[in-house]
């Protein structure tokens, strides 16, 4: 089955991205900013296979799923899908900078 099936590669990194940011995410930002219909799917994806620790709040009347990365966690540890390797890439650098501007 091709990748393609669960969710575009694209949607994966606004995911990862925007919970990086800090913020909280639902379907329909994914829907407006990523043109994606996939987000529980990404993830449980990114909670199962590459272990972050996303935390999952339901609000309004219809239980909507709304997601975020849970507060003070070591993001140079998180362990980035195929498609947001260059996010993962980016955030290693930064704390690479950041490590060497502190000594």
């Amino acid at each position: 089955m091709h990748d393609l099936t669960y969710s575009d590669p694209s949607q994966v990194s606004w995911a990862c991205e925007a919970l990086l940011s800090g913020r909280t995410i639902g379907h329909s930002e994914e829907i407006v900013e990523a043109q994606g219909w996939r987000l529980a799917a990404i993830v449980w994806r990114l909670k199962r296979k590459y272990g972050w620790p996303i935390l999952t709040e339901y609000v309004g009347p219809e239980n909507r799923a709304c997601y975020k990365l849970q507060p003070g966690i070591d993001r140079a540890k998180l362990t980035f899908p195929p498609s947001a390797k260059d996010l993962g890439d980016m955030l290693a650098l930064a704390c690479t900078a950041q490590e060497g501007g502190q000594q």
